[in-house]
C-alpha cells in the first residue's frame, strides 16, 4: 500500500469544518474534549448552509483551536481541511455503531461527560477489549467516510477508486465506474488516526509503550476490515435490460456490516503483553499469534455492574433487561445478580383499521398490557 506522503499535494479550503467549531470560535468558549472523536458531537450542523458557517473558513488558526486534536492531527488538519468533515462523519458512524453493537451489554458505549474524557469516557484509560473496539471502529469509520467522500468528489486530493481490475471481472465487462476509493481512505486514516500514538515517546518496555502498540494494532485491524469489505458492484446496460454490457466498480457495504465484523473481532480478541523485544505477544502461547486483522487487549474489562466514575462505568441500575434471555441482555447477566423490577403498563393504540369509501380510514381503539423489566 502506498504511503500517505504519496497522496500529499496542496491543501484546500473547498469544504468547511461544519462541526462543533461554531461554539469554540465564540469568545469565552471553553471546549474541553479528550480526543478527536469529539468532532462528531456536533454533527447536527453537517450539511447546514448558512452565512455564519461560511465565515468559519476564514477564521484564523482554525485547526489549532480545535480541542482534542494532537499536534500531529492539527498539522494534518491544516493540510487537509476539506477532509475534516469526512473525519467527523467517520467518528459519528463509529459512535453510533458502537452504541448499537453494545446496546444489550453492561457497557453500552455511553460516556460520562466530564472535562477530560467526553465521548467514550475514562474507560479509554484501560487497555481493555472495549478500548480496543473503540479504536478499531473509529479507524474504520474514518477510512469508510473518507473513501466515500473521494467517490462523491468532495475532497480535493482524491477521486474515484483507481483499484486495479480484479481477475474475476470478465474481459467484456467495463471496469471503472466510480467506486469508493478505499485505497486513499485507508492511507489517510492511517496517517490521521495513528499519528496520535506515533508522536509519543514512551519509555521502552513501559506500560505506555504497550498501550500505544495495542492502539496501533487495533487501529490497523479496523482499517483492514474496511479494506477487505470492498466488493465488486456492477450495473447492466443494454436494450430492455438485456445486460449486453456491464460496468463494474469497487463498492463498500453499509457501515453496519463493518460494525458486525469488528464486533466479531472484539469477541475473539487476544490478550497480549509486551515481550522483551518490545512486541505484543499472546498471553496464552497455546493460541496462534494475533494477525493484523485481529484485535488485542492488555487488561481484563471491569464488570460495569456498579457506577464508578474513575473507570467510566455507569452501572446497570435501571437498565432494561429480558428475564427470558440467557444472553448479555438477560436480567441475570445485565443486573449482576441484584434482581430486577417489573412494571406493567396499559397502552391504548389504534387497531383493526379499515378503509371506508370514500375516503377515510376507520380504526378501533385497543388496549394491551406491556411489561418492562429493569435492573435493581
Amino acid at each position: 500500500m502506498r504511503t500517505l506522503s504519496a497522496y500529499w499535494d496542496s491543501s484546500s479550503w473547498i469544504y468547511l469544518l461544519v462541526i462543533f467549531f461554531t461554539t469554540c470560535l465564540i469568545p469565552d468558549c471553553r471546549c474541553q474534549f479528550g480526543n478527536w472523536w469529539s468532532i462528531a458531537t456536533r454533527t447536527d450542523l453537517l450539511g447546514a448552509n448558512t452565512p455564519e458557517l461560511l465565515l468559519l473558513s476564514a477564521a484564523p488558526n482554525f485547526c489549532s483551536r480545535l480541542e482534542g486534536l494532537s499536534k500531529g492531527q492539527e498539522r494534518l488538519c491544516t493540510l487537509y481541511q476539506d477532509h475534516m468533515l469526512a473525519v467527523a462523519q467517520g467518528a459519528g458512524l463509529a459512535i453510533k455503531e458502537c452504541q448499537l453493537q453494545f446496546q444489550h451489554r453492561r457497557w453500552n458505549c455511553t460516556a460520562i461527560d466530564n472535562k477530560t474524557d467526553r465521548v467514550f469516557g475514562p474507560i479509554m484509560r484501560i487497555g481493555s477489549r472495549e478500548s480496543g473496539f473503540v479504536n478499531a471502529i473509529s479507524a474504520a469509520g474514518v477510512t469508510y467516510a473518507v473513501s466515500r467522500s473521494c467517490r462523491e468528489g468532495e475532497l480535493s486530493s482524491c477521486g474515484c477508486s483507481r483499484a486495479p481490475r480484479p481477475k474475476q471481472v470478465r474481459e467484456d465487462w467495463v471496469w471503472g465506474g466510480c467506486g469508493d476509493n478505499v485505497q486513499y481512505g485507508y492511507v489517510f486514516a492511517q496517517g490521521f488516526v495513528d499519528i496520535r500514538e506515533k508522536e509519543k515517546t514512551p519509555k521502552r518496555g513501559s506500560a505506555d509503550q504497550a498501550r500505544a502498540l495495542m492502539n496501533l494494532h487495533n487501529n490497523e485491524a479496523g482499517r483492514r476490515t474496511v479494506y477487505r469489505a470492498a466488493k465488486i458492484a456492477c450495473k447492466c446496460h443494454g436494450v430492455s435490460g438485456s445486460c449486453s454490457l456491464k460496468t463494474c466498480w469497487q463498492q463498500l457495504p453499509p457501515f453496519r456490516d463493518i460494525g458486525i465484523k469488528i464486533k466479531t473481532k472484539y469477541d475473539g480478541a487476544s490478550k497480549v503483553f509486551l515481550n522483551k523485544r518490545q512486541l505484543l505477544q499472546a498471553m496464552d502461547r497455546r493460541y496462534k499469534a494475533p494477525t493484523v486483522f485481529d484485535m488485542v487487549y492488555l487488561a481484563e474489562s471491569p464488570d460495569y455492574c456498579l457506577p464508578n466514575r474513575k473507570i467510566g462505568s455507569l452501572g446497570t441500575q435501571d437498565r432494561k433487561c429480558n428475564p427470558k434471555s440467557q444472553g448479555t441482555d438477560g436480567c441475570d447477566i445485565m443486573c449482576c445478580g441484584r434482581g430486577f423490577n417489573t412494571k406493567k403498563e396499559t397502552i391504548r393504540e389504534r387497531c383493526e383499521c379499515k378503509f371506508q369509501w370514500c375516503c377515510y380510514v376507520a380504526c378501533k381503539t385497543c388496549e394491551r398490557v406491556v411489561e418492562t423489566h429493569t435492573c435493581k
